[in-house]
């Protein structure tokens, strides 16, 4: 089979999964469901995928993979919100270019931990790669603090935009004003907060958020 029949098996795969998980829930729904919904034995699904959470990756990654392409082409004189816009990556609507499947698995990552699971690998493995894009341009080595911290900072701007846009919180802006809003947070840095954000009273610890155990 080639590279391409493999990939477009795999988004199918993904599409049909993410359409179970919200009719059925992930816990009801099988490799089995999977694999019958698409015409294939579950021996060929397994072969593609290793776990029915895991069916969902080709969904979450083909956005960041994207963005790794525009990092690459990212002009030294802009600031990367300029250069997304001059490329076109912010000119649609969030809703539109991830896609309600998308947008539904994505929402679904807030009460399902096998989900979110998925979720958070898949950003972990896009910080490595934005990693190496900064890198290019920059001209320094990926693992250089400054160039992996540039790369976090993407990629939470990323996560969290798609977050707020898959969530009730999200106002109904789309992904391109989200973006915008998180790489501009990024580039606003760590500087003092304006008079009056603040509450005085001391934040949450470490210590004492609750575990979180998946499955």
């Amino acid at each position: 089979m080639s590279r391409r029949r493999r990939e477009i098996m795999r988004m199918q795969i993904a599409r049909a999964a993410v359409e179970l998980f919200t009719a059925k829930g992930v816990t009801a729904t099988t490799g089995d469901d999977i694999a019958r919904e698409l015409g294939i034995s579950t021996r060929t699904l397994w072969r593609y995928f290793p776990s029915k959470e895991s069916c969902v990756r080709p969904l979450l990654t083909s956005g960041l993979d994207l963005m790794a392409d525009r990092l690459r082409s990212w002009p030294a004189d802009l600031s990367l919100a300029e250069h997304l816009e001059r490329s076109g990556a912010l000119d649609e609507d969030g809703r539109t270019a991830l896609g309600a499947p998308t947008i539904d698995l994505i929402r679904m990552t807030r009460t399902e931990p096998g989900l979110m699971a998925v979720w958070l690998t898949v950003h972990q493995t896009a910080e490595g790669v934005f990693a190496e894009a900064v890198a290019e341009r920059a001209g320094a080595a990926p693992d250089t603090l400054s160039v992996r911290v540039q790369a976090a900072a993407i990629n939470v701007a990323l996560r969290v935009a798609a977050e707020q846009l898959a969530s009730d919180e999200g106002h109904g802006e789309s992904m391109t004003a989200l973006v915008r809003k998180a790489l501009t947070t990024v580039g606003d840095g760590l500087g003092p907060l304006p008079r009056g954000t603040g509450t005085g009273e001391p934040g949450p610890r470490l210590r004492d958020a609750p575990a979180h155990h998946p499955g």
